[in-house]
């Protein structure tokens, strides 16, 4: 099993976003975690595709882009020519989410399923062939710094057994978003998971290199 810390840029401070890039970078991190909030289909809003653009131009590592906006589809291309690695939309708020999976496959993205607590694992079986990332929230998409929902650990254990026994368990990353941090990291990577996304359990810290050694043996 992987244990891949994934920082979310959100609780970074962006007047020296480079650097608190170049930190997490040099610390071990392969991958960044970039939360578009349109307002609507959540309470808050941050980024669009020129700020992902942005940071593309500043860093190689893997960005997995969360979308948590209405109408995803209608924004893939903006995301996709603006540097997404993996493209990640939420399952209540697709009309067609098979067509959206496919979509993003075909232009050589990773595409991503996000479920919000409420909603059952069981929705994934119908796009488990599909699927390149699921991604748990476990807490309620839209802030950042709110506290772990302690029942979605049962989700990702389901999950996880979900993909192995549809003999897809190697080919679906497993992410887990909201919450994480030195006391609940130890319990998420337990149930079988392969990456946490960490924001102000990371970003807050006084010294970030020594807390992202701390999370990543956390025991």
């Amino acid at each position: 099993m992987n244990r891949i810390i994934s920082p979310s840029l959100l609780s970074a401070d962006f007047s020296i976003l480079k650097d608190q890039i170049e930190i997490v970078k040099n610390a071990g991190a392969q991958r960044l975690h970039i939360d578009c909030m349109d307002g609507h289909f959540v309470p808050n809003f941050t980024f669009g595709p020129f700020i992902l653009k942005a940071i593309r131009k500043l860093t190689d590592l893997h960005l997995e882009t969360h979308l948590m906006i209405d109408n995803p589809s209608n924004y893939f291309d903006d995301f996709i020519s603006a540097g997404a690695d993996t493209l990640i939309f939420h399952y209540e708020a697709s009309n067609d989410i098979r067509k959206d999976l496919e979509y993003i496959k075909s232009k050589n993205i990773k595409c991503g399923l996000a479920l919000k607590p409420e909603t059952d694992y069981k929705v994934l079986i119908d796009y488990i062939d599909v699927l390149d990332y699921v991604l748990v929230m476990s807490v309620s998409p839209g802030f950042g710094g709110q506290g772990f929902i302690e029942d979605t650990l049962i989700k990702m254990e389901q999950i996880c057994k979900l993909c192995l026994e549809n003999k897809r368990r190697d080919d679906i990353t497993i992410g887990v978003d909201g919450g994480v941090n030195l006391s609940t990291i130890k319990r998420v990577y337990d149930t079988g998971v392969d990456v946490t996304v960490v924001g102000s359990g990371l970003y807050k810290a006084e010294n970030i290199v020594e807390r992202f050694n701390e999370l990543q043996i956390c025991e």
